[in-house]
């Protein structure tokens, strides 16, 4: 897996949002996490070493864009087009955009997209119902090749088999929050998502637990650390093959 931040900050618009672990980690250097600046990085995906050879390379799997940022935050505006024509000419990468602003996502969109580039995979952020209900269906609409579906932070019962019966979602992963005001993650809820996949036969993947994660009538607060391994360790994901 490689990361690539092109750009840093972001805006707050969901309640998933409330906790943001780029908010948490820029407060305790002092920096504002809501001012949206290029990185240093900006240019990673097409520079080269001293050889010419690229120094992010396909054997390091997906390359997960934009963690620190919304790639379709307004701000960005002008600077995604030039971001969309590194990732097409890295047709050798795949690339994975993970979203809370579906609704922006044809803005700056590059004129060749057609029915989107095969190295780009578009997950839809949906926290809570509400958000499902509204961003889904605009996710399932628009001219995307790979669409998987991210309940993270996972804050309630969620319901998406309609969105799943529709064949386009490739696959959904599930999670907790991280972080000291961490929300409950009920294992109920990550349950019932994994069902609804196992029932369109669609591969699902459970992250990570967060901090407090409810089973039965307990609570637990798991660190940081053990998160991701605890969820791991309840054998829940179905048809999921990590290869990044």
């Amino acid at each position: 897996m490689a990361t690539w931040n092109p750009w840093h900050g972001c805006r707050k618009v969901s309640s998933g949002c409330l906790n943001c672990y780029v908010y948490r980690r820029d407060a305790e250097f002092g920096k504002d996490s809501s001012i949206i600046a290029r990185t240093s990085s900006f240019a990673l995906p097409v520079k080269r070493n001293r050889k010419g050879i690229y120094k992010l390379q396909p054997d390091e799997g997906a390359v997960y864009t934009c963690m620190t940022s919304d790639f379709f935050v307004e701000e960005a505006d002008e600077w995604r087009p030039e971001a969309w024509k590194m990732i097409r000419e890295r047709d050798d990468l795949h690339f994975v955009i993970i979203t809370k602003r579906i609704h922006r996502f044809q803005v700056g969109l590059p004129k060749d997209w057609g029915e989107g580039y095969d190295n780009v995979t578009i997950c839809c952020t949906c926290e809570n119902q509400n958000m499902a209900d509204y961003r889904l269906p605009i996710f399932l609409n628009l001219p995307i090749r790979h669409r998987t579906i991210i309940h993270e932070p996972m804050l309630e019962w969620i319901e998406i088999r309609r969105y799943l019966a529709t064949g386009l979602i490739e696959q959904v992963t599930c999670g907790g929050e991280s972080g000291p005001e961490a929300r409950i993650c009920d294992y109920a809820w990550i349950l019932e998502i994994m069902q609804q996949c196992v029932e369109y036969d669609i591969p699902f993947w459970f992250k990570q637990t967060g901090a407090k994660f409810k089973k039965g009538n307990r609570i637990y607060h798991i660190e940081r650390k053990d998160q991701m391994h605890q969820a791991e360790k309840a054998g829940v994901n179905y048809r999921y093959e990590r290869n990044n």
